[in-house]
């Protein structure tokens, strides 16, 4: 069962899951791939998952068989879903939009598009606790 998006702060139980939105900011057309991270106060940001514009999905070590992440075409959203929270994946998650190399292409850079322009998400803090 699809856990419900997670937006402005969410507590979740150990164990439970997340559901995070990357909608577009302006423009749709161009191709993209998505990057989120998760940062916790007084640490850099930390790589958590990426999903390419072909839909190939590159993950961190710790998120090994809990995460998964797709695009929703109707909305152009992207969404990663982390399963089996732990009390250490508590941080603020935001993900990352950039125009992937698809978009260097003739048929794209004739329409605007410009590889490597990035926008960010809103972050999302995740609380996991008993």
């Amino acid at each position: 069962q699809m856990p419900p998006e997670t937006s402005g702060g969410a507590s979740v139980q150990p164990g439970g899951s997340l559901r995070l939105a990357c909608p577009p900011s302006g423009e749709t057309f161009c191709p993209y791939e998505v990057t989120w991270f998760r940062q916790v106060p007084g640490k850099e940001r930390e790589f958590v998952a990426e999903l390419g514009y072909g839909g190939t999905l590159t993950h961190a070590d710790f998120a090994k068989g809990r995460v998964t992440a797709y695009t929703v075409h109707i909305n152009n959203t992207a969404y990663l879903e982390m399963s089996d929270l732990k009390p250490e994946d508590t941080a603020e998650y935001f993900c990352r939009r950039t125009t992937a190399r698809e978009a260097g292409s003739y048929y794209y850079r004739q329409r605007g598009c410009r590889v490597g322009e990035t926008s960010w998400g809103q972050r999302t803090q995740v609380a996991v606790s008993a």
